[in-house]
């Protein structure tokens, strides 16, 4: 039998107070040093995550729960997304770089340097309707060996990257951060939320149609222990926000709606099962899951808008 928690909801807001689902969370895992980067797979029902200092990946199976080795080792591995093909699109820390894991298993390289300079380490992404990948690069697997490999910075600063789909070219495409993190688009991809660890707060920037961004003013400022993490959107445009021990859930407007409270340090979560409505959180030590009246954001690709 599955262990559970109770499920702790705190309202801050009336709109908050019709987010509900399953009175328990359910364990799926425990034993991870640090879990990141959750991404399930649709057409599998399985779903895939990290555990970077270990340097491996593990999948969980949904039919039956087990759970087993995915990649060992991983290149340390932190943020993983899916591309309109179903690929698996991976951050590597210890490479310092983007890599797609194509349908026979052989892995291609997105990208692994910036004007000749490699990059820092490779944090989170995402993958745009177009095809195109925007990742960030923070300096969190060069700082030490525990999510990585020690090593000096190149680029001289943590910054947001384009790569086109077509041409391979990479673009830098936000230069102001001082620890970029999660990132997820707005439900039209008009828009491009990105988390600053260290300054506590999520930017959202408009997105060009030459693919460059503007504005990037602050959408929502997180104080102790609201660190922010990764990112998704359900289908109503809210954002959910790993920070901290809890989920955070903002309306579009930027009003913080609420907090799921969890028992440790949370670093990432996505929407997935049949209906798009069980949320994965992945966690310092454990993956947990709540099926919810909520449905994550279906990919643009997939809408036919």
């Amino acid at each position: 039998m599955t262990d559970t928690i109770p499920t702790e909801f705190e309202v801050l807001d009336e709109r908050m107070a019709a987010i509900g689902g399953d009175t328990r969370i359910e364990i799926l895992y425990t034993g991870t040093r640090w879990g990141e980067g959750p991404v399930y797979f649709p057409a599998g029902r399985f779903l895939v995550w990290s555990d970077i200092p270990n340097e491996r990946m593990l999948r969980w199976d949904e039919m039956t729960g087990a759970v087993g080795p995915f990649r060992l080792p991983s290149g340390y591995v932190n943020g993983n997304t899916l591309d309109r093909e179903g690929r698996l699109i991976s951050c590597e820390q210890g490479p310092r770089r983007v890599t797609r894991t194509e349908h026979d298993g052989s892995i291609t390289v997105i990208a692994d340097r910036w004007q000749g300079k490699r990059f820092n380490s490779p944090n989170d992404v995402v993958v745009r309707s177009d095809g195109s990948i925007w990742f960030t690069d923070p300096p969190y697997g060069i700082l030490s060996d525990y999510e990585g490999v020690a090593a000096e910075q190149e680029i001289g600063g943590c910054h947001v990257y384009r790569a086109d789909p077509v041409t391979g070219e990479v673009r830098r495409v936000a230069d102001d951060f001082d620890r970029p993190n999660g990132l997820a688009f707005s439900l039209d991809e008009r828009h491009l939320y990105v988390a600053d660890t260290r300054a506590r707060h999520i930017r959202v920037f408009e997105v060009q149609d030459d693919g460059s961004l503007a504005g990037g003013k602050v959408f929502a400022t997180g104080g102790e222990p609201d660190a922010y993490d990764g990112l998704r959107l359900d289908d109503k445009g809210r954002v959910w926000a790993a920070a901290g021990k809890a989920l955070l859930c903002y309306d579009p407007d930027g009003t913080l709606l609420g907090r799921l409270r969890l028992p440790e340090p949370t670093a990432n979560l996505v929407f997935g099962g049949p209906k798009r409505n069980r949320l994965f959180i992945a966690s310092a030590t454990s993956l947990y899951s709540l099926l919810t009246n909520v449905t994550g954001a279906r990919p643009v690709w997939a809408t036919g808008r």
